[in-house]
């Protein structure tokens, strides 16, 4: 019988910075062990990643250090391919989207919809710098917010108030580059049309969560982006790092990097072919429509992976008899944190994994984040769960199960596997026990949840802890040693069995483990049989994990504390109660709302006060829609400063919080309040 062919993307990782603990838990960690389960199974997968080389990061980081955008890439790629071969990535292909392979592949698409009349040419106005003599992409532009005032605001959005606005809308522009005034000047791109995919793309999402179970946090972002309604997307900008565009028409072009990135999927493998000189083989994954495809992104990834990238597949297959696959799952993890703060490089808040492999070992690590991925909701790092994770599972629990038994049958059977007697009630209960694992295991393992899976085998290794303490081995020795063989037997099946299921989270430990046991895997379904035989010889036992000292931990703690402190802004002055009062906060109604147009992220609403009825401008369209803020009681900043969001006036501010799930939540009061009411 034919094997079902796996696909396993993990996301491109940026090529302008090192990897750190929340790239692994968001995207690599659950994408490897998942692989690497499979692969077990006996199941036919490749594992496809790579750097993702060119966009405006790149060349901004080039010009900072005032080298080549290739020196910056080429470090970058070099430094992270390491680290992930350090920490037990197991890609089959690890590749660069600036590779003329991927160059190649990334023309053919432009062209094929070229071709096909799918793409739009459509005029705008943008920045330009004259000294310069180029069109600035966003963010080489710098000025001042129509919105907040916040002076380091970009050509068309703010970071600090969330703003979307018009370039010709920002104040004093500067040119990042020269530092010169731009001017607005008109050039002309082409664009895919998304919003013509909307249909498909809906029913594309409804069917793979009906029929392969897709997580709530995905689905809820698809779902936000499909209310507010997609529209065309530019496909080109002016630019001179990335793939130029290949027609006459568009010289000094490239293609845009969200359009490009996602294709080295596709080039990865291809490279991977000529590698193993399969011209073929790619085509025997991405061509085939019984293939599995699963992407693992983080969730800042899931509008490119479910909706952009299956958009973008759907209009190449409707022009080809090659037709690609979507993907069947794509299982986006939320953010890890670091000590209860998001990783922050320009802060030096975190550590990159390459400085992490050169304290630790990578298994620990690996469990550490495995236990705790955030597949639900975001999770922190702290150094001491670290440790305790280290120290108080891994070594007293696993590692103390492993050594007690394999040190006791060196000690007392001369390190042979002891013939396994008469069974007692409670040995059965355990061999039970280790023969469900690995089907318990592979139903979490099948359907994502891979920290519920790696927390189920750790309670194996309890649950053999406990039946070597129940059983009192060291007892029986002296009063029935049958039984203490017996004992040791099912003891040494149990680690058999530990060893290939945690081997996809701990490769190295588990190799240890098989090496100690004189022993091959046989595979995940074969691995609760009884593969030690009677006489079998061990080898010497070994330490797996030792123990994390205070001391170090410790230090660890210093040195981000320290990088903190030297980083650390003045504290903001506290507000006196006058102050404070100076702010109006008011109950006013939504009587009207409506989408904003060309904004993705904001509502025009028209709401009643009791001095009358005014128009706010909000940005919470991608979590209500009109429909459902209209009648609702607010609470809003009733004598803020008037301001302009993307040409509307916006007079006041509503006030909402944001949940667990980073969705806003607009505060109301109860109907039995009036408008107008003063908020204290």
């Amino acid at each position: 019988m034919t094997k079902e062919k796996i696909l396993v993307t993990a996301a491109l990782p940026y090529a302008n910075g090192p990897i750190h603990l929340g790239h692994l838990s968001g995207a690599y960690l659950p994408a490897d062990i998942y692989v690497r389960y499979q692969r077990l199974k006996g199941s036919d997968v490749i594992f496809i990643c790579g750097s993702d080389e060119h966009g405006v990061p790149i060349t901004i980081t080039a010009d900072k250090e005032h080298v080549k955008p290739q020196e910056i890439i080429d470090r970058y790629h070099s430094q992270n391919k390491a680290a992930f071969e350090k920490f037990g990535m197991s890609f089959d292909n690890y590749s660069r989207t600036s590779l003329p392979i991927h160059h190649e592949t990334g023309k053919d698409f432009f062209l094929k919809y070229y071709s096909m009349g799918i793409l739009n040419e459509k005029k705008s106005m943008q920045f330009f710098d004259n000294k310069a003599r180029m069109f600035l992409p966003d963010r080489y532009v710098e000025g001042t917010c129509p919105n907040c005032g916040y002076e380091e605001a970009r050509s068309d959005e703010c970071e600090n108030c969330g703003a979307l606005y018009q370039p010709n809308e920002l104040k004093n522009p500067k040119s990042k580059i020269t530092g010169e005034t731009p001017v607005l000047k008109e050039t002309s791109h082409w664009y895919f049309p998304l919003g013509k995919y909307q249909k498909r793309l809906e029913e594309y999402v409804n069917a793979m969560n009906e029929k392969f179970g897709w997580k709530e946090n995905v689905l809820q972002y698809c779902r936000g982006w499909f209310k507010d309604g997609l529209e065309d997307r530019a496909v080109t900008r002016d630019l001179d790092w990335g793939i130029k565009v290949p027609i006459d028409s568009a010289e000094g072009k490239v293609l845009y990097v969200w359009f490009e990135a996602v294709l080295g999927y596709i080039s990865s493998a291809k490279e991977l072919s000529q590698k193993l000189n399969r011209k073929n083989l790619w085509k025997e994954y991405w061509h085939d429509e019984k293939t599995k495809y699963v992407a693992f992104i983080g969730k800042d990834n899931v509008v490119f992976h479910c909706i952009i990238f299956p958009a973008m597949l759907m209009a190449w297959n409707d022009g080809s008899s090659e037709r690609y696959v979507l993907p069947q799952n794509v299982p986006a993890n939320e953010f890890l944190n670091f000590e209860g703060k998001k990783f922050s490089k320009s802060r030096n808040w975190g550590i990159d994994v390459a400085d992490f492999l050169n304290i630790f070992p990578g298994d620990p690590l690996r469990y550490t984040l495995a236990a705790n991925l955030p597949e639900t909701r975001d999770t922190d790092f702290y150094w001491k769960e670290f440790q305790l994770r280290n120290n108080s599972e891994l070594a007293d629990i696993l590692g103390n199960f492993i050594n007690r038994t394999l040190t006791f049958v060196h000690k007392n059977f001369d390190a042979k596997i002891p013939p396994k007697g008469e069974l007692e009630k409670i040995d059965s209960e355990m061999l039970n026990l280790i023969s469900e694992y690995p089907s318990k295991i592979s139903e979490l393992f099948e359907t994502y949840k891979i920290r519920d899976g790696v927390l189920e085998i750790m309670n194996l290794a309890r649950a053999g802890n406990k039946y070597f303490n129940d059983s009192e081995p060291w007892k029986t020795l002296k009063s029935d040693k049958e039984k203490c063989a017996t004992t040791l037997h099912v003891c040494l099946q149990a680690i058999y069995t530990l060893a290939e299921l945690i081997s996809p989270v701990l490769p190295f430990s588990s190799e240890k483990i098989f090496k100690m046991l004189n022993a091959e895997k046989t595979g995940w379904n074969e691995c609760a049989k009884e593969n030690l035989k009677t006489g079998h010889e061990l080898r010497q036992p070994e330490i797996i994990f030792p123990k994390i000292e205070d001391e170090i931990i410790e230090k660890q703690m210093e040195n981000l504390n320290n990088n903190e402190t030297a980083l650390e802004k003045p504290q903001e002055e506290n507000v006196s109660i006058d102050d404070f009062m100076k702010i109006k906060l008011k109950v006013a109604e939504v009587i009207h709302a409506e989408k904003l147009e060309k904004s993705e992220k904001l509502l025009k609403l028209k709401v009643k006060l009791d001095d009358g009825e005014r128009q706010v401008i909000a940005g919470i369209a991608k979590y209500y829609a009109p429909e459902e803020i209209v009648g609702k009681k607010i609470v809003m900043v009733a004598n803020l400063k008037p301001a302009k969001l993307m040409g509307q006036e916006s007079n006041g501010m509503i006030l909402a919080v944001e949940d667990e799930n980073n969705k806003l939540n607009v505060l109301s009061v109860g109907n039995s309040v009036k408008v107008g009411t003063r908020v204290r």
